[in-house]
């Protein structure tokens, strides 16, 4: 299982998505969730309406590229229209396809995403229930907002299929992670016994507790 640290190593709300933060999860070898947004003619690094100064894209992929890291990074989208930027900056610092994938996007923006033939993950909750665009997507973000709907079967139904899976560990919702971490762990030892562990992430703000639990350490 590939672990995502949410908006990176943190100590403080106030350090979420900081350079620091980015650069400590990569240099402890975890891939990276973090937050694309636009701001006067850039894209830059912010879940919410950036106020201030924030760090651009261009610096995150330049960290990136100074610690060496092969860390997978996923790219929440939470603006329209970005496509050609985020591109650019990808295809520069020559990170392949294979080292990111993009999600969150609006069904109609990703269109400009997987016309490029940039890899997306179409989302699945229990608010939308059928994710749009499954069909052309490189996998499946698996969020689970109110309740923990996620089982080994609804995992196990899209890594059949040969979809990654990206698991949204319900602390990010304000929720108690022991129950969906106990049936996503059924999951995690089947497809480790069948060699195909990787098509498994999930996104934690508790990186290191799931690295072990999960038996990634």
């Amino acid at each position: 299982m590939i672990v995502l640290a949410h908006r990176g190593l943190w100590r403080r709300d106030a350090d979420k998505n900081s350079l620091p933060a980015l650069r400590e999860a990569l240099l402890a070898g975890f891939g990276v969730e973090t937050d694309l947004r636009d701001d006067r003619g850039r894209v830059v690094i912010s879940h919410d309406p950036p106020a201030g100064d924030v760090p651009s894209l261009e610096q995150f992929l330049d960290l990136v590229a100074d610690t060496t890291s092969d860390a997978i990074l996923a790219l929440n989208v939470k603006s329209d229209g970005l496509h050609g930027a985020i591109d650019k900056a990808l295809r520069d610092r020559n990170i392949g396809a294979n080292r990111y994938f993009l999600f969150d996007m609006s069904p109609p923006d990703a269109r400009g995403y997987l016309q490029r033939k940039m890899p997306c993950f179409s989302r699945q909750s229990e608010i939308e229930p059928v994710p749009a665009f499954i069909d052309q997507a490189a996998g499946v973000w698996l969020d689970c907002f109110a309740k923990d709907w996620i089982n080994k079967d609804i995992i196990r139904a899209h890594c059949d299929k040969g979809r990654r899976v990206a698991l949204v560990s319900p602390e990010l919702h304000g929720r108690d992670k022991s129950v969906a971490w106990t049936m996503w762990r059924d999951a995690h030892e089947e497809l480790r016994a069948e060699k195909q562990a990787n098509l498994l992430m999930i996104c934690t703000d508790h990186p290191a507790e799931a690295r072990s639990y999960f038996g990634e350490d």
